[in-house]
Formats: C-alpha cells, sequence, structure tokens
C-alpha cells in the first residue's frame, strides 16, 4: 500500500525508500568490509593453507547466497519481511562482533623429514619484510624457497646449509580449537543472519510501488545504489583498521556498519507502518520457534564449515567420481541439487507446460547453466585475486609521496585532511539524506552524521597511532584492492544505463544471451589482461597495481552486462506457476557458483610458511598459470553463447 503524501518524499519517491536504503548502505557496508579481510584473516591469522582458506571462503558465500532461499519462504508464510530483517540484522552485527574475537595469531611450524621444527618470524635486516627461520641442531636457518619448489634452509651468511625436496617439506600452525570454533560460529551467526535479512528488505522495497508503478525500476537502482556505497566505504576503511590497529578493528568497524542498520529498521518511527507486516492468518505463536530453529541451525552450519576445513584432495588417478566422492557435504549437496534441479523442472516444463512456455523455460535454464561459469570466475575477487594482490601485486600508490611527505613534516596536517573528507562526506549525506524532512529532523540527521564524523576521525587517529601515514607512500592493503569494483560499478552503472535506453531507442540493444555471452567473454579477458600485465613484473615478481586495478575494470564492465538482467530474465521466461521455484534455482545457481569458485581459488593454491609465499616467483607462475586457463576458457564459454544467441532468441519468443 502506498500513502498519499508519500509519492513526492524523496527524489520523486516514497520516503521509506530513504530509510531502506540507509539501512541496505549499512548492512553492506558490514558485510564488504568483514568480506574484504576475511581471506586474509584465515590465510595470515589462522595460518590455514591457500586450500583449507579457499574451502573455508566459498562455503562461506555460497551459504550466503542459499540461506535467502529459506529465510525468503519463513517471512512469506509466517513472520513478514520486517520481523525477518529485525532478526537477520541482529544476528549478522553479532557473527561480526563474534570475529572479533581471534586470539593470538597462530603459531608456525614445518616438518622436514619427518622432524617436526617451529618457525619464528623476523623482520629482515634490508627492511625487506619478514623471514622465517627454522633451528636445526643450533643453527637458525632461514626458509627459502626455490623455483623447483623444493626448500633451501639458509645460514647467516646465505650459504646453502640444506636442499629438501618439495615432497619432504611440509608447514602448517598451532591453532587454538576454541577460537577456530568462534570463527566458525561467527560465520555461522552471519549466514543465516543474512538468509533472513536479504530477501525480505527487497521486498519491502518492492511493496512501496503498486503494480504498473513507473517508478519501480528507479527505486531499485536507487536501492542497490545503497549496496555500492556501503561496499565502497567499507572495503577502504575496514582493511586499514585491520592492517593497522588488529583484525578485530576491522570486523570490530563492521558490526559497527551492521548494529546502525538495525537500529535505523528497528528504531523507524513509524516510517515503515504497514509494510512487511506478518501475512493473513500467520500464527504470531510460532515465532519464537522459528528464532529457536535458526539458532539451532548455526551448529549445523558449523559442522558443514568443519567438514570443508577437513577436505582431503583425492589420489591422482582417481578420476571424476573419485573427486566427487570426497566432496566434502556442501560441495555434494550443492552440485546434487543443481544437477537434479535443472532437467527436474525442464521435465515437468515439457508435461506441465505447452511448446512455447517448455522452450522459454529452456532457454532459462541454459542462461542459468551459463550464470554459473560467470559468477564462478568473477567472484575471484575475494580469494585468489586478493591473495595475488597481497603477495604478487606493488602496492603502493605512489601519487600519494607528497601527500605522506606533508603528513611526516606537519603532522597537524593529517588531521586537517581527513577532517575536510569526512566533513565534506557528512555534509553530502546530510544533505542527501535530509531532503524533504522537516526542520526538526534535518537537525537531529546533522547531529547524527557529526557523531559518525567525529568516531571516522577518531579511528583514523588510532590508526595513527599505530603507524599509518608515517610511511614514504601509501601501500593500499591488499583487501582494499577490492574497492575496484564497487568504485567502477557506481561510476559506471550510470553510463550504462544510457547506454542500454540509447540503444533500446534505436533498435539495437543486444538481447540476453548477447550481453550474457559479452559478460563472459569480459570475465575472461579481465584474467587476460593481468596475465599480459605479469611480463612487466619486477625483479621480486610482483606486478604494478594498475593491471589488476585494470581487471577489476573490466570485470565491472561484464558485472554491468549480466547482473542488472539476471532477476528481470527469470521472471519473464519463467512460468508464472513456478517463477517462485525459478527464483530459487536462480539463486542456486549463484550459491553453486561461490562454491566452485572456491574450488577454482584451490588451483591457484601456493605453499605457505607462517602465512608467507617461500618463493614469489613460483607464486606469481603458479597464478598467471590459473588466470590464463580460466581467462582463456572464459571467452571460448562466451562464445559459444555467442553462437547459440540467434536459437535461445528463438526459444525466448521475443522476451528482451
Amino acid at each position: 500500500m502506498i500513502h498519499p503524501g508519500d509519492h513526492n518524499g524523496w527524489f520523486g519517491h516514497p520516503r521509506q525508500l530513504k530509510r531502506l536504503f540507509t539501512t541496505e548502505m549499512w548492512e553492506r557496508f558490514g558485510y564488504y568490509g568483514m568480506r574484504a579481510i576475511l581471506t586474509l584473516y584465515l590465510a595470515n591469522h589462522f595460518l590455514f593453507s591457500d586450500t583449507t582458506t579457499a574451502g573455508i571462503y566459498g562455503g562461506f558465500t555460497a551459504l550466503v547466497y542459499l540461506t535467502p532461499l529459506i529465510g525468503g519462504l519463513i517471512a512469506d508464510r509466517y513472520l513478514g519481511s520486517k520481523r525477518s530483517v529485525k532478526f537477520g540484522a541482529i544476528l549478522m552485527a553479532l557473527g561480526y562482533f563474534t570475529l572479533c574475537f581471534g586470539g593470538d595469531t597462530a603459531k608456525p611450524f614445518a616438518t622436514i623429514d619427518a622432524q617436526r621444527y617451529d618457525v619464528t618470524i623476523e623482520a629482515k635486516a634490508d627492511g625487506g619484510g619478514d623471514a622465517r627461520f627454522v633451528t636445526v641442531d643450533g643453527q637458525k636457518l632461514e626458509i627459502r624457497g626455490n623455483e623447483d619448489k623444493s626448500v633451501s634452509l639458509l645460514s647467516a651468511d646465505g650459504a646453502e646449509a640444506r636442499k629438501i625436496a618439495p615432497e619432504n617439506f611440509k608447514s602448517d600452525a598451532e591453532r587454538s580449537p576454541m577460537f577456530i570454533a568462534i570463527l566458525l560460529v561467527g560465520l555461522g551467526l552471519v549466514t543465516v543472519g543474512n538468509g533472513f535479512f536479504k530477501p525480505n528488505i527487497s521486498t519491502i522495497v518492492g511493496s512501496l510501488y503498486d503494480d504498473g508503478d513507473r517508478r519501480r525500476d528507479a527505486g531499485f537502482t536507487i536501492f542497490y545504489m545503497g549496496i555500492n556505497l556501503g561496499s565502497l566505504v567499507s572495503q577502504f576503511f575496514c582493511p586499514i583498521l585491520a592492517e593497522a590497529v588488529g583484525w578485530w578493528a576491522g570486523f570490530g568497524l563492521a558490526a559497527i556498519g551492521m548494529t546502525c542498520s538495525w537500529l535505523l529498521f528497528q528504531f523507524d518511527g513509524g516510517r515503515l507502518k504497514g509494510y512487511g507486516e506478518r501475512p493473513e492468518g500467520a500464527d504470531p505463536k510460532k515465532d519464537w520457534l522459528i528464532y529457536g530453529g535458526a539458532l539451532l541451525a548455526i551448529p549445523l552450519v558449523y559442522f558443514l564449515f568443519s567438514n570443508l576445513m577437513g577436505y582431503v584432495k583425492p589420489e591422482a588417478g582417481t578420476g571424476l567420481i573419485g573427486y566427487l566422492s570426497t566432496l566434502p557435504i556442501m560441495g555434494k549437496v550443492m552440485f546434487g541439487t543443481f544437477i537434479l534441479a535443472i532437467p527436474g523442472i525442464l521435465a515437468w516444463a515439457w508435461f506441465a507446460g505447452n511448446r512455447t512456455e517448455f522452450q522459454m523455460m529452456l532457454a532459462a535454464m541454459v542462461l542459468i547453466v551459463f550464470n554459473v561459469v560467470f559468477w564462478t570466475l568473477f567472484e575471484q575477487a575475494g580469494s585468489s585475486l586478493t591473495l595475488f594482490a597481497e603477495r604478487n601485486t606493488m602496492l603502493e600508490i605512489g601519487w600519494t609521496q607528497p601527500l605522506f611527505a606533508m603528513f611526516r613534516s606537519l603532522p597537524f596536517t593529517y588531521y586537517l585532511f581527513f577532517a575536510a573528507v569526512f566533513g565534506g562526506v557528512a555534509w553530502l549525506a546530510w544533505w542527501f539524506f535530509s531532503r524533504g524532512e522537516d526542520a526538526a529532523v534535518k537537525r537531529t540527521m546533522a547531529i547524527a552524521w557529526i557523531v559518525v564524523g567525529v568516531a571516522a576521525m577518531i579511528g583514523m587517529h588510532i590508526a595513527r597511532m599505530n603507524g599509518f601515514g608515517s610511511e614514504r607512500v601509501y601501500v593500499m592493503p591488499a583487501g582494499q584492492t577490492q574497492i575496484f569494483n564497487a568504485l567502477f560499478i557506481v561510476l559506471l552503472a550510470p553510463v550504462f544505463s544510457m547506454l542500454w535506453n540509447a540503444l533500446a531507442a534505436r533498435g539495437l540493444e543486444p538481447n540476453i544471451p548477447v550481453k550474457f555471452g559479452v559478460a563472459l567473454m569480459g570475465v575472461g579477458a579481465g584474467f587476460l589482461f593481468l596475465v599480459w600485465g605479469s611480463q612487466f613484473a619486477d625483479s621480486r615478481a610482483q606486478v604494478g597495481l594498475v593491471w589488476l586495478a585494470g581487471l577489476y575494470l573490466i570485470h565491472s564492465i561484464a558485472e554491468l552486462c549480466i547482473s542488472p538482467v539476471g532477476l528481470s530474465m527469470i521472471t519473464k521466461l519463467s512460468i508464472a506457476r513456478v517463477v517462485g521455484l525459478m527464483m530459487g534455482v536462480w539463486f542456486l545457481s549463484i550459491a553453486t557458483a561461490q562454491y566452485v569458485a572456491g574450488i577454482v581459488a584451490q588451483f591457484a593454491s601456493v605453499e605457505t610458511v607462517g602465512g608467507q609465499v617461500a618463493n614469489l616467483k613460483v607464486s606469481l607462475d603458479t597464478y598467471v598459470g590459473v588466470f590464463q586457463t580460466i581467462g582463456l576458457v572464459s571467452i571460448a564459454i562466451g562464445g559459444v553463447l555467442l553462437l547459440l544467441a540467434w536459437p535461445l532468441k528463438y526459444l525466448m519468443h521475443g522476451v528482451k
């Protein structure tokens, strides 16, 4: 229902959209801030191997996309969207706060010829990072990896004291079972909470508009801008705090963002009254059963993560059957459900629908399968590409050298600079969000944004006390490189919107299969662009940051070709009776892609000692080999889809 006074409340949209925009913005602030540092936290704090790190990350993001299927169903039948969002926000905030408690860094050790040795980490004398040492027969020896993947132990004068074959050197770490349990509980809380939050806030946005209201698409565009703004800001600040202050600070900032999201939604001043309420006939007495059941689901998620961590690769030569049989439980369920859903639904469409409906469903299923390929490769951002950024990318931002020189020579300019930045952002945010409000609300908002600005300044002061701003030049934290995608989306989304509209007006807009094909070729081209840049790596086997930024630029363009049309395509091609089911299959395809993305990242795994790569040249060669392969495969698959575009257009019967 739409209240008459709401029509011109906020940039020509219902005033409620503003509250939902800010709620979603702060929620995405929390999620993407946490995601920006999660892989590095697993690899550098718990010292998990690359294989385990990629597995946990892929499993986590897969469940993040899978749980909304259940959360949406529960909201539709029992809780209503509003209660579901509130409950989900509380769980997610608790999850982020839980991740703050990671304990001490795991203690690394190396097994050499079946003998265990503790690994110590010391700064190199030349200031070029840290070195890893073991003490053998009373002699402290530096661990140095070789290009043939063997390991050399070097004496103090740099001479090789011992050379160890790859199969005789293994590294691992002692980890606290308690803090691993806290980690998995935190991820479980976020996963379950996301299931209640994510699908239902979008549902409330849709309910603001009557059927046929032309403002609906524009309203969702504004709403999704909140996603990108939240991720843009958090992916800048969370990695800075994680590196300058500690992991707890990065996760703590994410938790604060999520708490802001809950506060805005919980105490809405009646703005959302009448929206997202409990469905008629639903029994309120079941609420606490649902809440209790959700909490009981956390041990299940804990078990799935534990099972992922215990994954052991099958022996060589076991083939596809051996590989599938050794998959973790999550992988078996994910693949099994997806593989059975595609032919099962098509078989139903064959018998229950007419010829046209079956053909449209067939086209939808083909595009869903290609969608898995796209997101599998695109979602390397949070895993293999983040580790590549940390290990094989020069993260220095050269043009910041004069700015940081000023910070060192005139320390007060550090605070003036960030006061100007935060003050400007706070004023812009106040202007944006206070539009259409009365004077009293505007004053309250002004005070709120002043508090946010002061809190940001306190955070930067803490970072300063821990050394941030005293470097010769700004060195971008590896997790912060994920900001490129959000930045390019914010900058390019309006451009692509105008481009598609202009092409449509001339009858030249590509159809959906062509957009999907271009997107697949684009994501492959992004990886090949980075591969090309690898030939310009320096003596430390590191490439310039511009090559990684270029990859994200190309990937962002590809995302803008596929992401906006996906859900719309499903609703248009599906038989009316199973639109909800097909939406479920669509999200299942993305969840499957997230899991497969973790598997692909595992192929890029390299040997680490105490969280550090033993040989950066081996690391670079490994990444380049994997990126080149998936880049070529993606372009080939995109080419196949372009060839299929004409027959798919026929099967779609005019759907655009």
